[in-house]
């Protein structure tokens, strides 16, 4: 049998690091039972090999529960543990790894893909943007370990030192820990237009910090009949 899909580089790969790329849309994580667990979004596995337990919200685990987010997507984890490999991607976006050193970073929880269970968190809502903005409750990582972080497409990094930022809110990754994103309402009665997120509300950004932004706003909002 012969095809391109059994080309070297669709293959495997075989390595000894913990977080390894296998792709730009797909993450490899090789766990052992001593190792420290990894916390995940829910749903983002996408194969595994050896023997692996998935502590999902609500299963006894002592998981934590991300809030629902206002468009019905929701945010929930899960702790991955035990012996071989696990692959993690979600709608074939980017995945870019992130290795905190002790500080910290602020990720939108659509974005996530996965963090060491070594790096502290905490969810935090942005104002009223949970309900105005479609939902956006945001995570505060921080601490040491590797973050795995998604891009619906090539992110952009934005400086916010020098004038004032504004991001959709369903486009925002990511920003610095240190920055606090306001809320700002373009809402015109008389002239809604897209999805009224990023038409309507922003997230605005303004210090010594960066934002990144994807192309996108992401994955279509659930409507109900």
């Amino acid at each position: 049998m012969r095809s391109t899909l059994f080309d070297a580089a669709n293959q495997e790969k075989q390595t000894q690091q913990r977080w390894t790329l296998q792709s730009n849309k797909m993450l490899r994580c090789a766990l052992q039972p001593q190792a420290p667990e990894i916390i995940a979004a829910q749903g983002v596995m996408v194969a595994y090999q050896g023997q692996m337990d998935f502590a999902y919200q609500g299963s006894g685990g002592g998981m934590k529960l991300l809030k629902k987010m206002a468009t019905g997507e929701g945010g929930n984890l899960m702790r991955v543990r035990g012996q071989g490999e696990v692959f993690f991607a979600r709608r074939a976006d980017e995945i870019f790894l992130i290795q905190l050193e002790g500080d910290a970073l602020t990720l939108n929880t659509r974005n996530l893909l996965a963090f060491d269970s070594s790096i502290q968190w905490d969810v935090r809502g942005t104002g009223g943007a949970g309900i105005m903005a479609g939902g956006l409750f945001n995570l505060f990582l921080q601490g040491q370990g590797l973050v795995a972080v998604t891009s619906d497409g090539p992110p952009m990094l934005l400086d916010c030192s020098q004038q004032p930022t504004f991001v959709d809110p369903q486009a925002a990754v990511c920003w610095s820990a240190n920055l606090t994103p306001q809320i700002k309402n373009d809402f015109k009665m008389s002239s809604l237009i897209g999805r009224g997120s990023g038409e309507s509300f922003q997230l605005g950004f303004h210090g010594p910090g960066f934002v990144v932004v994807q192309p996108s706003e992401g994955a279509p909002v659930p409507t109900s009949s």
